[in-house]
């Protein structure tokens, strides 16, 4: 296993309501556990994965993630067994959405 962290700093947009969870952890897949959290603007992530060695593509997906949705105020913990690229950003887009509501069609 293997963890990875990262905080994306001055989010824009802010999350509402009880904490999430979408996904299943199993072979080849995810959950993603998300909640707002007070922190100054800030979204940080937390990976726990059973694909070691994968650090630069989980960067690129979370990098990608920010700049799609510019979280402020977010925590998500994600445990993984294996999930390609795919289906970890359907996974965080999934779980956005249940608190943000889907992204506005002008952002691209």
């Amino acid at each position: 296993m293997e963890t990875l962290k990262y905080r994306f700093e001055q989010g824009r947009r802010s999350l509402a309501g009880m904490p999430q969870l979408v996904g299943v952890v199993g072979s080849g897949n995810l959950e993603v556990l998300i909640e707002p959290s007070p922190l100054q603007g800030a979204c940080e992530i937390e990976v726990r994965t059973a694909a070691v060695g994968f650090g630069a593509t989980w960067q690129a997906v979370m990098a990608d993630f920010h700049d799609r949705w510019s979280l402020a105020d977010a925590r998500i913990s994600i445990n993984d067994m294996g999930a390609t690229p795919a289906v970890v950003s359907l996974r965080l887009d999934q779980a956005v959405e249940s608190l943000a509501g889907p992204l506005p069609k002008d952002v691209p």
